[in-house]
């Protein structure tokens, strides 16, 4: 594979980078707007379930140490491509500049964490829609 290739890979995972984290943001800023707005969708187990999983591995992440297997995969394609971490193109620094911030190690896992704490108050104040006959129900009728 030629070093263009390593690069366009490497801009993929930087979107899917930016893509998983705006999920969790923008998904509690809608979970708990759709709650006052009375939006049913927000309730829904599944999309409550994976949104719930998906910080808690930021957060398990954070809590242990660990850089984010999607940091590390965009740094070795990066590398593979003669590029800085950054990119050398647009999009590379664009999704840079949102993601990556110079701050210390502690700053991201309390930004994290209490992103994850909102998300559990969240289920209570907004919860999800466990039952599956209510579900079943609404199709039926």
């Amino acid at each position: 594979m030629n070093e263009s290739n390593y690069a366009l890979l490497a801009d993929v995972v930087a979107v899917f980078h930016l893509a998983y984290a705006a999920t969790i943001v923008v998904g509690l800023v809608l979970i708990l707007y759709g709650g006052i707005a009375g939006w049913r969708w927000v309730r829904n187990r599944w999309f409550r379930i994976i949104h719930l999983l998906m910080i808690l591995i930021v957060v398990a992440e954070a809590w242990a140490g660990v850089t984010c297997p999607l940091t590390t995969l965009e740094e070795s394609l990066r590398a593979k491509a003669s590029q800085p971490f950054d990119g050398d193109g647009f999009l590379a620094g664009f999704v840079h500049q949102l993601l990556f911030f110079d701050a210390p190690w502690w700053v991201f896992t309390m930004c994290y964490t209490a992103c994850g704490l909102l998300i559990l108050v969240s289920l209570s104040f907004v919860p999800p829609d466990w039952s599956r006959s209510e579900r079943t129900n609404r199709v039926t009728n």
